[in-house]
């Protein structure tokens, strides 16, 4: 990388949306944690990029080893962990990055180079995707956030809309979202996603399924079916367990919440104070 710090040096620079920091590992991996505004986005391995350390980027994981994409396009960059996972697993994939902050986009390439066939792209993740040609990519991942919360504008049926466009045929649409308490804005969002795609699953830990923590809930969906026993297979068996809703499960679990359009489009919640460092 260029860098002569010791491991233990945390670096910090000025961005776009704030203060970004990388925080070293300490336990004698060459491994990185970002955080933006004391929030943590990514980690990253830089001696092994297939290493994940987040529950929800290790679900996105299991999403990329059962779909093998020969083209990818991610909403929201962070220090584009799994864009270094999707190089390393398939160095063949072409692979687009959409990210809004260009100075979070200078310090990660400056500090944590990328692979050298991640384009990367400066601008606001719906922006890109409505540019996209139909039918340009076999994965979209929409993993954005403003501080911890996922902007409105990436929450509505038109905004799936546009990125089931961009899809091939038999394209895979991802997203990672956050709640708790309730869980109103995740039934919202599975049943939005649904109202586009034909076939529609979810992904969390059992106590966020129940509404008894926030964490992250990872949505897939396709038009052309999913690998749901290989998927459930996957994240039961991750380090961090989870749970797979599909069909009648999440038909139960959306219950009566609305479809979210750009005119009822809202923030995601904000997690309770002191989690994901707020």
């Amino acid at each position: 990388m260029g860098r002569q710090r010791p491991d233990t040096e945390a670096i910090t620079e000025s961005i776009d949306s704030g203060v970004a920091e990388l925080v070293p590992d300490l336990g004698g991996r060459n491994s990185w944690t970002l955080r933006v505004n004391g929030t943590p986005q990514s980690h990253v391995d830089l001696d092994d990029p297939t290493y994940l350390e987040f529950e929800y980027v290790r679900r996105l994981g299991h999403i990329v080893d059962l779909t093998a994409p020969s083209r990818v396009l991610h909403l929201g960059g962070g220090a584009l962990t799994l864009a270094r996972y999707v190089a390393d697993l398939l160095p063949r994939a072409s692979q687009q990055v959409a990210e809004i902050d260009a100075g979070l986009i200078a310090f990660v390439r400056r500090e944590l180079p990328p692979p050298p066939r991640v384009k990367i792209t400066t601008g606001d993740a719906r922006a890109v995707l409505v540019k996209a040609r139909p039918g340009s990519f076999d994965l979209i991942i929409t993993d954005c956030f403003a501080g911890a919360r996922t902007p409105a504008h990436l929450t509505s049926v038109e905004f799936v809309q546009q990125a089931s466009a961009a899809l091939a045929g038999d394209g895979i649409y991802a997203a990672n979202i956050g709640d708790g308490n309730g869980l109103q804005f995740a039934r919202a969002q599975c049943a939005t996603v649904r109202s586009v795609f034909e076939h529609v699953c979810v992904m969390a830990e059992p106590g966020v399924f129940r509404g008894r923590r926030f964490g992250n809930f990872v949505i897939m969906a396709s038009h052309n079916g999913l690998p749901m026993q290989q998927l459930t297979r996957a994240t039961a068996g991750d380090p961090f367990p989870g749970r797979v809703e599909h069909g009648t499960g999440l038909t139960k679990f959306i219950g009566g919440a609305p479809v979210t359009t750009d005119a009822t489009a809202i923030l995601s919640p904000a997690p309770p104070s002191g989690l994901w460092g707020t």
